[in-house]
Order: structure tokens, then C-alpha cells, then sequence
């Protein structure tokens, strides 16, 4: 069984909270988290809440990396959704980790678009 790519769903806990609220700062880390990991980045959005927490986006050519931290906890949600054989979608999950300062990492990685045999698609005009 071959899957099209490997999402990582992370909870990263324990991080520093002035790091969590710093827009420039999460996103120059997902770009070189991204980068890290062998990806190629294609562009990046990124917004900083008021009061607190960011959320954004690093499109790279092999799927994604998206961010929503909550910093009066100490707390992000990091998917890194790569497709291929080529990216490690791990190594951008533990750089995130070291650069958040994080005591605590969980993650679970779903692979995505398995599939046993090909697949042929019946297309029906309604």
C-alpha cells in the first residue's frame, strides 16, 4: 500500500508565550521549520490576533504547513501535510518544538490517499 502523503497532527505544549504571540517570529520559524524539512515554499499567509495567538499558512509545492497557537496557554496546533517520499514531515514538527521552547510534543501522523489498487472514477452528469 502506497499513500499519497503524510500528515503529522501536532500538540505542542509548554511553550513560551511571548514566542506564541510573535507574528514575525512564527512565521520566520514554520518558513525555516518548511525549509528544515526539504520542502519547497510557494507563499505564506500569517495573522496575529488581538489580543493574543497567530494563525497562518506555508504553502510549499509538496502540500502545507498551518499554525493556531494560543499563548495565555502555552499551546499551538501544527498540521504539516506533505506528499510524496521526499519531505520528513517529522523533522518540521521537532524544529517547531525546540524553537517554541516546548516541554511537551504529542503527534499523530495520518497517512493520506491509500490506496490498494487503482482507482477508477465514474463521473455522472446530474
Amino acid at each position: 500500500m502506497k499513500a499519497l502523503g503524510r500528515h503529522i497532527l501536532a500538540e505542542i505544549y509548554g511553550c513560551d508565550e511571548e514566542i506564541l504571540d510573535d507574528k514575525e517570529y512564527i512565521e520566520k520559524t514554520m518558513v525555516n521549520s518548511a525549509l528544515k524539512s526539504g520542502a519547497e515554499v510557494r507563499e505564506v499567509a500569517f495573522h496575529k490576533f488581538n489580543p493574543q495567538g497567530v494563525s497562518g499558512v506555508v504553502i510549499i509545492s509538496e502540500s502545507h504547513l498551518t499554525i493556531h497557537t494560543w499563548p495565555e496557554l502555552g499551546y499551538a496546533a501544527v498540521d504539516v501535510f506533505t506528499c510524496g517520499d521526499t519531505i520528513n514531515p517529522w523533522d518540521a514538527c521537532n524544529y517547531l518544538t525546540e524553537k517554541f521552547k516546548a516541554k511537551n510534543m504529542t503527534a499523530t501522523e495520518v497517512k493520506r490517499g491509500i490506496f490498494e489498487q487503482p482507482v477508477s472514477v465514474k463521473v455522472s452528469n446530474i
